[in-house]
């Protein structure tokens, strides 16, 4: 059984630029024409209420009691990071529309923010079972992980979110000793994209929120991660 954790940190709050929208369907049913029109205004009211309600959590806003454990099944597949892209400016029209909404931030100022949240090496994250390989300059290294719990953040402007925590256990020491995944979720989910944090000290990686490479699906290029991020 997994071992549970929850500890509120208060930590400085980050801004995250990619949003990803709720991947739970809603089911919807009708029985003739009375029945449908009661039961779309119903279904209506059920599907604006979960909205919010997702709503909500992604943007920092749920009880203790709502998080639950996951399993690194949650984030199976081939990722890679995006800072490649914001290197070659495929996303400046993303930049240019987060600078558009701002009243005191420019585009360069964005830019740079997200040149310091996104910076890294590893190129690529694969995740088959336990095994987690990164890939980097140097190539390709495997290591197994173990789940280890989670913790609850608050950060400093009152929202707060979710690290989970995994543990490596087998793999040697080149890799680091644990992995920390957020994706804006605090249940069993399959996630859509994902920000990474690795090291060898559990606790001060928890206090890391500037620098938070962040990785979207292998099979995506550069132009659609651009179109999900400006959609959301």
């Amino acid at each position: 059984m997994s071992t549970r954790y929850s500890r509120k940190l208060s930590v400085v709050a980050m801004s995250m630029l990619s949003v990803t929208a709720s991947q739970w369907a809603l089911a919807h049913s009708s029985d003739g024409e009375h029945d449908h029109d009661h039961a779309h205004g119903h279904h209506e009211h059920e599907h604006a209420h979960d909205h919010h309600h997702d709503e909500d959590i992604y943007a920092g806003h749920f009880d203790d009691e709502q998080v639950e454990d996951r399993a690194l099944d949650d984030w199976q597949g081939d990722w890679q990071s995006v800072y490649p892209y914001l290197q070659d400016g495929t996303l400046d029209r993303v930049m240019a529309a987060k600078a558009a909404d701002s009243a005191d931030r420019t585009a360069a100022d964005y830019r740079a923010y997200y040149q310091r949240g996104y910076r890294t090496d590893v190129a690529r994250i694969e995740i088959d079972g336990q095994a987690v390989t990164f890939q980097d300059p140097q190539g390709a290294r495997t290591g197994e992980y173990v789940y280890d719990g989670y913790e609850i953040l608050t950060y400093a402007a009152g929202n707060r979110g979710v690290r989970y925590v995994f543990k490596r256990q087998d793999g040697g020491e080149a890799l680091p000793a644990f992995i920390q995944f957020s994706d804006h979720a605090i249940a069993p989910n399959d996630a859509a994209h994902f920000h990474l944090y690795w090291g060898d000290d559990r606790r001060a990686l928890l206090e890391e929120v500037e620098h938070w490479p962040t990785y979207y699906p292998a099979d995506l290029d550069g132009q659609a991660i651009a179109e999900e991020m400006l959609a959301h």
